[in-house]
C-alpha cells in the first residue's frame, strides 16, 4: 500500500515538474506565486 502511495505521488511530482520544463521555469512560477501572495496581502 505505501509502495503505491509512492508511485502515485512521484508520478505526480514529475508531471508538476515536466511542466515547467526546466529548473529556471520553476522558478518562475515559484516566484509569480510568491508575488500573487504579497499582492493579495497588501
Amino acid at each position: 500500500m505505501k509502495f503505491k502511495n509512492y508511485l502515485i505521488t512521484a508520478l505526480i511530482s514529475l508531471f508538476a515538474l515536466t511542466g515547467c520544463h526546466t529548473v529556471q521555469g520553476l522558478g518562475e512560477d515559484i516566484s509569480a506565486g510568491g508575488q500573487a501572495i504579497e499582492r493579495a496581502a497588501q
